[in-house]
């Protein structure tokens, strides 16, 4: 009997802290929940709001580029279509007519108050990633870009290499392209341009993927269940051991 009490004893306590982990582990999807719904409520005001001057090349070292981000900006200058460069991607449920495998157009802007950050002037499809390709425009003289401020684009395990000598990169991140095409005074951000037509219609813009995973609360349930279950299988094993003791 005292086996069987030791065992039971050992049984609960084993529960109580694989319970516990569940239970902690479901909160913190909670919170990340709620977490998940303040940024997407913080994009969709930023995105609404009127565009805002670039930050000035002078504030680019200290900038809060995560508190920039998703901010409509404004940036007046020149484009430099000879260091034009392609990022690779597959665009699904576009805006505009053209989807696929094709390239962001990742073209720099010398800025009239001085530096230079690189725009995504928007998407074409595989074929028309060329400057010299039919219905491909690239607009002459200063023009000002209306577009989202965007941080660096993350990689991963599965990210190819970029191919700088061909101006073929995997991900918008402005560093690496900037080293590529040599340029020195690049800004530590991208623009995604919006959708004001080119000229000969392509580059695509408008076509930034605001999609935030929120699957918070779906993981917190799950925790929770396994929690559920982890005390209904303590109970029923308990009811067995107690069925089970020898009559005193």
């Amino acid at each position: 009997m005292a086996f069987a009490k030791a065992r039971l004893l050992r049984a609960g306590l084993a529960s109580a802290i694989g319970v516990a982990i569940l239970v902690g582990l479901g909160t913190w999807q909670l919170e990340r929940l709620a977490w998940k719904n303040g940024l997407i409520a913080l994009v969709s005001e930023r995105m609404s709001e009127p565009p805002a001057p670039l930050p000035p090349k002078a504030e680019w070292t200290k900038l809060d580029i995560e508190g920039w981000s998703y901010r409509r900006v404004s940036a007046t200058g020149v484009f430099d279509g000879a260091r034009e460069s392609r990022v690779y991607t597959v665009l699904s449920d576009q805006k505009g007519r053209f989807g696929g495998p094709g390239y962001w157009i990742m073209t720099p802007l010398a800025l009239r108050d001085g530096g230079v950050v690189i725009v995504n002037r928007g998407f074409v499809p595989e074929g028309l990633g060329r400057p010299e390709a039919e219905g491909r425009g690239d607009p002459k003289g200063e023009v000002t870009v209306v577009g989202l401020l965007r941080g660096p684009e993350g990689r991963n395990a599965f990210t190819p290499n970029d191919s700088a000598d061909e101006r073929l990169f995997f991900a918008r991140d402005p560093a690496p392209i900037a080293a590529g095409l040599g340029i020195s005074d690049a800004a530590p951000f991208t623009i995604d341009a919006d959708a004001t037509p080119n000229p000969g219609g392509l580059p695509q813009g408008g076509e930034t993927r605001i999609a935030f995973p929120n699957r918070h609360l779906e993981y917190a349930l799950t925790w929770y269940g396994l929690a559920g279950a982890l005390v209904a299988v303590f109970i029923a094993f308990a009811l067995k051991a107690r069925k089970d003791e020898p009559a005193s």
